[in-house]
């Protein structure tokens, strides 16, 4: 529970934290373009570039980003394992029994490990430089186009934006009842995958009602201050570009050429 880094924001005062929310949004559905157009060495030398600027100019420390990635060893491990022993094009490398192992499902097996971890790692680093609220005007700002058609775009990213919130804290409240329940003879860690799976049902039970309490509480605090939707609302910060955003996207579509030239030629 706490490797995860969904919904974790920390504050700072880094270039990365002074760009336009909206400008980070969209630079990271450009990184995860980039990131599946990536299939040679430029392409991943861009990504690990991308990821690593981010982590520089946020002076956020890479262990975060790290712990985050953890919780991710079980999902990698079986992309890399299923590519590795399913791919049968290639030169075979070894054979035992009816399984065997290619040139080209190794290259599979890194590709597809490698690919997980930067779109973890780069789209991570959005919620990590970018606080709830500023992520909820960027997302309604860049939606507020569809408001002709009637589309509610200030309820759903409001939503989107308290589901993202509420990660953290309803990891964080897991773990809790997941102690109080092994303090009273819960046996979480031994015994087969079945039987560790129908141990944490008894979670779940205590889990919805203390969600469900958080979102009563929650709606009971907004109706409270009169929230009334989107329509007449203001904001503290008006979202506006300066020059470190056009540069961002710039130094992006400058990226995201290269990688196809690359796709494209090789």
């Amino acid at each position: 529970m706490n490797t995860l880094t969904i919904g974790v924001f920390v504050p700072g005062d880094s270039i990365i934290h002074r760009l336009d929310p909206r400008t980070k949004l969209i630079l990271t559905v450009a990184y995860v373009a980039l990131v599946f157009m990536a299939k040679q060495v430029i392409g991943v030398a861009l990504a690990v570039s991308y990821v690593g600027a981010a982590l520089w100019m946020s002076k956020i420390n890479p262990r975060i980003v790290l712990r985050g990635l953890r919780s991710l060893t079980v999902l990698v491990v079986m992309t890399a394992v299923l590519n590795l022993f399913l791919t049968q094009t290639g030169t075979t490398l070894v054979q035992f029994w009816k399984l065997r192992i290619t040139d080209d499902g190794i290259y599979l097996a890194v590709y597809f490990a490698l690919r997980l971890m930067f779109l973890v790692s780069g789209t991570t680093m959005l919620t990590l430089t970018t606080s709830p609220i500023a992520l909820t005007d960027a997302l309604e700002s860049l939606m507020r186009p569809l408001k002709r058609f009637r589309f509610p775009a200030h309820e759903i990213a409001m939503m989107m934006s308290i589901a993202l919130r509420f990660i953290p804290t309803l990891m964080e409240e897991t773990d809790k009842i997941m102690k109080a329940q092994a303090s009273r003879g819960a046996d979480f860690e031994t015994g087969s995958v079945w039987k560790r799976a129908k141990a944490l049902a008894p979670l779940l039970a205590p889990l919805f009602i203390s969600a469900f309490r958080r979102a009563a509480d929650l709606a009971l605090a907004m109706e409270s201050r009169c929230y009334q939707g989107g329509e007449g609302r203001t904001r503290m910060r008006v979202l506006m570009y300066g020059a470190i955003d056009f540069a961002a996207f710039g130094i992006m579509a400058a990226m995201l050429i290269l990688s196809g030239i690359e796709a494209i030629l090789l």
